[in-house]
């Protein structure tokens, strides 16, 4: 008998789960327009978290990759930096390569145990599951705008001092074009987030695969070293379908290169291989996220 009470609810939770996903679908904007102010306030609650019980607090997302650019650009400048290889200064060109790829990988990696750490609240509260991924991305979106700050202040550092080659960065109307990659970058890594939210779940090894494949990532992409050092080899092509190359060298025309490299416009090509790269990944993201998400509190 308890065991037929127990398919009856299963049964009854699932007729439930359909016609809410029903409803989701035919009112999403109406969904989403209802639970924005839980979204508001699940991303303030990530970012608040993140730095408890730090004293800096959140002045280490100013502070964090300050420090990550002096340690790599002692290590490798000397062997990386070269201006031959048409890198201008290799400090804030470091910096400007590490600032996309550390958001791209901390939004995916949160994104990506959104649910475990939400478990409880899903299970005993009915709210939109995106919200979970979504809000993790926001949050990171946040330290990285402060992280943005961060590099304001290097690049005008180095541009008033000269070291490292600092006198030749110059600022053009290309700078009002960087919200560009940074849209694209938050739709691609959005995307990104959602399948593997809901990949966890199924498969937890995932959480380790991915560890291993972001640290292989940051050799993969044009961060330490510039992509001229390999003009001629097959390897360039493999580095520039990587969709984290395109956005981090839209990123360096709008504020890096400036009218110095005259050749150094931004590219079109790019542009539209990002744009399609970020549209696929984010409707990609969609689609698996409403075909599995449903599942998910019978695996948490």
């Amino acid at each position: 008998l308890k065991s037929l009470i127990f398919q009856l609810k299963i049964e009854v939770f699932n007729l439930m789960s359909a016609e809410t996903q029903k409803v989701e679908v035919k009112h999403t904007v109406d969904m989403f327009k209802k639970y924005k102010d839980l979204l508001l306030e699940l991303t303030r609650k990530n970012v608040k978290l993140k730095y408890r019980n730090s004293w800096l607090g959140i002045f280490w997302s100013f502070l964090q990759p300050l420090l990550n650019m002096i340690v790599l650009s002692i290590v490798f400048g000397a062997l990386l930096g070269r201006k031959a290889d048409g890198v201008v200064c290799y400090p804030v060109y470091l910096f400007s390569g590490r600032l996309i790829y550390e958001f791209f990988v901390t939004s995916t990696k949160q994104s990506l145990t959104a649910f475990r750490r939400n478990a409880a609240i899903i299970k005993k509260v009915y709210v939109p599951k995106y919200m979970y991924p979504l809000s993790s991305t926001l949050s990171t979106f946040v330290t990285f705008s402060i992280s943005t700050l961060c590099y304001i202040c290097v690049w005008i550092f180095f541009k008033l001092t000269g070291i490292s080659g600092g006198a030749d960065l110059t600022v053009s109307w290309k700078i009002v074009l960087v919200f560009l990659p940074m849209i694209l970058l938050l739709m691609f890594s959005v995307g990104i987030g959602l399948v593997l939210s809901v990949v966890n779940v199924y498969f937890r090894d995932i959480e380790y695969i991915w560890d291993v494949c972001t640290k292989l990532l940051m050799y993969m992409v044009p961060i330490l070293y510039s992509l001229k050092r390999f003009e001629g080899r097959k390897l360039v092509w493999f580095i520039k379908i990587n969709p984290l190359y395109s956005m981090i060298e839209l990123f360096r025309q709008c504020v890096l290169y400036g009218d110095s490299v005259p050749a150094q416009f931004l590219s079109w090509k790019l542009v539209l291989y990002a744009t399609g790269v970020s549209i696929a990944s984010l409707v990609i993201g969609i689609y698996v996220f409403n075909k599995y998400s449903d599942k998910i509190v019978y695996h948490l």
